[in-house]
């Protein structure tokens, strides 16, 4: 998601190193968290302890409600209960940035918008077109969504380590994009993953969420002040509009990013003549950097454990899952339609007088980032599961395809904006200067 901004809270402990809260909400630490936890799940189950990873992934968990029971395996818990923290502070994020953000002035994010629905389109045209070529059938074609997102935390935790090389436009430019990626992953998921719609339940969604818009929006600096709060009244509000969504049929991970987008993201008339400590605060940052340290560190990467594990079977059962067009469709859709549809799209916007590129920034840095921006993980993994399901043979091959294709991408992206980035006089005088 888009970068975690600077606020005036503590960050450092008494010893002067940054402190734990600090380090966890970084953007490196959530991805080197991010390809810990994948690393672990994909040697486990390749090992000949592999079956109890399995076991354990495909372990039910029942929660009777009373009126209904929930009968979520562990894997499913992670991605559906777990990744809703995630999209929640999406939400929050992109809340944010519509508000106070690269996304406030339309003039200015046209352009890494029009990138953003470029990357999105052409991945998913590469896709479908392999499937329609190959003949592989209507079933795989069901998967065209998965190499159109990008995982930022990955790609943010990458460009990280080469980001003294570059200029802090491309930065912007590639948290504008994946901002933008986010939300229209989000009405993907909403809207071509929905199944058994229930209408009742998602009305009765309603209810919950009504509650906690009244909350934020009339009482935003009691939840800030207080942080028990947010836990006792806030999160269990949540919870009921999770279930409600979930039972709906539309993925439950969607309430979250409804809860987050509803958080006033600008302090209003409350915070003017109070002396409450912080009353000046907007929620939206506060309830994302006391919740960041929870997706980042907890919920992400344990949906990466359980989604990552995939049983190659040996050489024999890698070279037999290349043999599957939904593979090609993903590594291609990632590796060369995340970078066209990115820089074409761009290109063909700056030709016209509505889009304009930030001067500090060159076509060679342009390609560097559609190459980063083919890390697609989290959501090309939920993706995948949402599009297949656990029995299909496609979504352990659709898994690796990702793991693959996202390895490459972070490896070719970092070198190659090693060897086109220079420095320029700006960035090198702020870095002296700092």
């Amino acid at each position: 998601m888009s970068a975690k901004r600077t606020h005036s809270y503590s960050g450092s402990s008494f010893s002067g190193l940054p402190s734990f809260s600090h380090l966890i909400r970084a953007d490196s630490t959530a991805g080197v968290l991010l390809i810990l936890a994948a690393a672990a799940a994909l040697i486990w189950v390749n090992t000949p302890a592999g079956d109890g990873y399995l076991n354990l992934r495909d372990t039910t968990l029942p929660v009777n409600l009373g009126f209904e029971t929930l009968n979520l395996t562990v894997g499913e818990w992670a991605s559906d209960a777990l990744l809703a923290i995630f999209f929640f502070v999406v939400g929050v994020e992109l809340k944010h940035e519509f508000v106070n953000g690269s996304l406030r002035d339309p003039k200015t994010a046209i352009t890494p918008m029009v990138a953003a629905a470029g990357g999105v389109l052409v991945p998913a045209l590469i896709f479908a077109g392999i499937q329609l070529v190959t003949g592989a059938g209507a079933s795989t074609l069901h998967g065209w969504a998965i190499p159109t997102a990008t995982d930022i935390a990955f790609a943010t935790a990458v460009l990280g380590l080469v980001s003294k090389r570059l200029p802090s436009a491309l930065r912007i430019f590639l948290l504008t994009l994946a901002v933008v990626d986010d939300l229209i992953a989000i009405l993907i998921i909403a809207v071509a993953y929905a199944h058994g719609l229930a209408p009742l339940w998602l009305l009765a969604a309603l209810v919950p969420l009504a509650v906690f818009t009244w909350l934020v929006q009339k009482h935003p600096t009691f939840f800030v002040n207080f942080r028990w709060a947010p836990w006792l009244m806030l999160f269990p509000l949540g919870m009921i509009t999770w279930v409600c969504v979930d039972l709906s049929g539309i993925h439950a991970t969607v309430a979250g990013v409804a809860l987050g987008l509803i958080v006033p993201a600008k302090p209003g008339a409350w915070a003017r003549g109070t002396t409450l400590p912080d009353a000046w605060r907007p929620l939206a940052p506060v309830l994302s950097h006391r919740i960041g340290p929870f997706s980042s560190g907890l919920a992400v990467p344990v949906f990466a454990f359980f989604a990552a594990g995939v049983p190659i079977g040996g050489a024999s059962g890698f070279v037999n899952s290349l043999q599957d067009p939904v593979v090609w469709g993903i590594v291609l859709g990632l590796l060369i339609g995340k970078p066209l549809g990115i820089v074409g799209s761009t290109w063909l916007l700056t030709r016209t007088p509505w889009g304009r590129l930030d001067p500090r920034l060159r076509w060679s840095q342009m390609c560097g980032i559609g190459l980063m921006a083919g890390i697609g993980f989290t959501v090309a993994l939920l993706v995948t599961e949402l599009a297949y399901g656990h029995a299909s043979p496609h979504t352990e091959h659709a898994k690796l395809a990702v793991l693959m294709a996202s390895v490459l991408a972070a490896v070719l992206g970092a070198i190659w904006l090693l060897l086109v980035s220079r420095k320029d006089p700006v960035e090198r005088t702020r870095t002296e200067v700092q």
